[in-house]
Formats: C-alpha cells, structure tokens, sequence
C-alpha cells in the first residue's frame, strides 16, 4: 500500500479556511474589528517578528476564547457542510479520487483547526491530522491542545501517527511554505500541481 499526504488549505481548497470560519462565525463587522485590533500582531508576522503559531493562537484566541466547546464545534460542523465544498479544487480532488481508487492510504495534515475539517474528512472516508484547541471546563481557553500542525510539525505529527516504512511509496502534496517539511519527507512531492 502506498500513502498519499495532503495539506488542506491552498492545497485541497482554493483559499484558506480560517478566514472564512471567522468570518462565517462572527460575522464580517466583528471580524474586521478583531482584524484592526490585532493588526499589530499580524503586521509583525507579515514582517516575520512573530511565529505562525503564535499569530494564529492570538487571532484564535481573540475570537474564540471562553466559547461553549460544544457551540463552537457545533458551528464548525455547520461550515464545513454549507462552506467548503465551494472552495474545493478540482484537481485536489481528482487526485485525492485517484489514489483511493489505487487503494492508497489518504492523509489529510492540515494547519487549520480540526473542527471543521474533520467533518469534511469524515463525508469523504479522509483521515486528518491537524490542529486541536484547547477546552478547560467545557470551553475554549484561547489556546493549542496541539502544536500549531505547520512546518516541522507536520512532520512530527505524521510521525506520530503513522509508522512510514510501512508503505511502497509516499506522495505528498502542499502548496505553502508550512508544507515543505512534509514534502521533503516523500518519495514524490507535489509542489502546487498534481
């Protein structure tokens, strides 16, 4: 058997879905609110002076923090049947339908917050790998369960989860900077094609 590895955002979908669960949570005032509110922060990962992880943990952590965990994954499973089936690539999919077909393993490891790209990888008989928010007393606490899954944590997690040497080959597809550390560790990368 082989495995076939896929980064979610830019990869699978044509834009990022973090985003668009933002805004689809907390509506588009709210969201350009936190957005001006933040811009601190995210000017200063733009400029490289902050981490991804930490960026995305504040921005997170901004919106979400002190949510029912139950209502938040609630919503999450609502966006990702109404929302990301819109903003899938074609050509992912094909290629997801294509090693399926072969009877190869299929990995989604994504950045995004498994949330709602679980459910989406349930619908579709996908494992996923990806980030998980912290809950204490049944809500968010504003912070990472998991490392932030981007970068050398990709690899850390697949690690973690799937003993490599078991397949003939492993192909890995991504489309961003956070994706090379997956796709050195393959037989055959995809680096923005399929």
């Amino acid at each position: 058997m082989n495995l076939a590895l896929f980064d979610f955002d830019g990869t699978i979908t044509t834009r990022d879905s973090l985003p668009d669960f933002i805004r689809y949570a907390v509506g588009r005032p709210a969201y350009y609110a936190g957005l001006a509110a933040l811009s601190p922060v995210l000017l200063a990962y733009l400029a490289g002076l902050v981490p991804n992880h930490a960026a995305k943990q504040k921005l997170l952590s901004w919106f979400f923090r002190d949510w029912p965990a139950e209502r938040f994954h609630s919503l999450a499973a609502r966006y990702s049947s109404q929302r990301i089936d819109g903003m899938l690539r074609a050509e992912a999919i094909g290629k997801i339908d294509w090693h399926r077909q072969r009877g190869d393993r299929v990995v989604v490891v994504s950045a995004s917050v498994q949330d709602w790209v679980q459910p989406w990888c349930e619908n579709r008989g996908l494992e996923l790998v990806a980030t998980r928010l912290a809950v204490e007393n049944g809500r968010l606490n504003g912070r990472f369960s998991t490392p932030n899954c981007h970068g050398e944590e990709k690899v850390r997690r697949i690690r973690e989860y799937l003993d490599l040497d078991a397949y003939g080959r492993v192909y890995a597809y991504g489309d961003s900077h956070g994706d090379e550390a997956m796709l050195a560790i393959a037989d055959e990368a995809f680096y923005r094609r399929f």
